[in-house]
């Protein structure tokens, strides 16, 4: 593991923090516009725009000035090799499909990992202005409303539980099938909130997200802001693999534990 001395680390997020900044005047600048979209699939719509790719080339700009040595994972521009065991892994809009929409539930995502995992993350959303941190011993929320810790609901019976998806379908016909064995020992299900999702299990408000088909960039920043904030992210046979796919969040290890025990039933 890296030697994370505290300068490191405030350095770290100091670099994290200025990257947000950026992805959210790049964002920001496009959102809610006459704004055009590639599909990056044939079999189904995986939209790119201009600003997901402004939003991604301006966070590399400050990592080439401020973190040169830092490799770097990006859902548009790929990977750059490490030079000292860091990565950064970025999302330059997590949810470009609500986005195009015009729905506040996408978000920017930021993370610092090592040869472990995440380390360090922050989701950003950046039109409703809220930032979620966590890592560094540090489990935080900011916005325009309050700045509040983060910290995730305590246990309960899966029948008290709020469950998030991004989408209904989950993924595979096969993930479909066993996320719809979950729903119905939950109280409450909803759908379509994209990385806010995550955010809300860190902030205590709901119990679990459970996906399908994730990228290392879609799941290293909320793994890193849940667990900081108490709760766990696995895959579907519990462990936690920063590289994706199957996805259980959870805000606390019972809950996980039930979760987990009916997804794979």
């Amino acid at each position: 593991m890296t030697n994370l001395t505290p300068a490191l680390q405030q350095d770290l997020r100091s670099v994290a923090h200025e990257l947000a900044e950026a992805a959210r005047k790049a964002t920001l600048q496009h959102f809610r516009t006459a704004l055009d979209a590639e599909n990056k699939e044939t079999d189904r719509f995986d939209p790119v725009t201009v600003a997901d790719r402004l939003s991604e080339e301006r966070m590399r700009e400050i990592l080439a000035r401020r973190r040169p040595q830092d490799g770097i994972l990006g859902e548009e521009y790929g990977a750059k090799p490490s030079e000292n065991g860091l990565t950064w892994v970025l999302d330059p809009i997590d949810g470009t499909r609500s986005y195009l929409a015009g729905t506040p539930t996408w978000g920017v995502l930021i993370s610092v990992a090592d040869e472990t995992g995440p380390i360090y993350g922050l989701i950003d959303q950046p039109y409703v202005g809220e930032r979620f941190e966590g890592g560094f011993g540090l489990a935080e929320m900011t916005g325009p409303h309050w700045n509040r810790p983060l910290k995730t609901r305590s246990a309960r019976p899966l029948s008290e539980c709020l469950l998030m998806s991004t989408f209904p379908e989950v993924g595979t016909a096969e993930e479909g099938a066993a996320f719809r064995k979950l729903v119905p020992q939950c109280r409450l299900t909803r759908y379509g909130t994209d990385c806010y999702a995550y955010a809300l299990i860190a902030a205590g408000q709901i119990d679990l997200v459970v996906e399908a088909g994730l990228q290392p960039y879609d799941v290293q920043a909320p793994m890193a802001v849940i667990e900081a904030a108490g709760g766990i992210v696995t895959d579907w046979t519990g462990k936690r693999n920063p590289q994706g796919g199957r996805i259980l969040a959870a805000a606390n290890a019972q809950v996980h534990a039930a979760a987990l025990a009916v997804l794979n039933s």
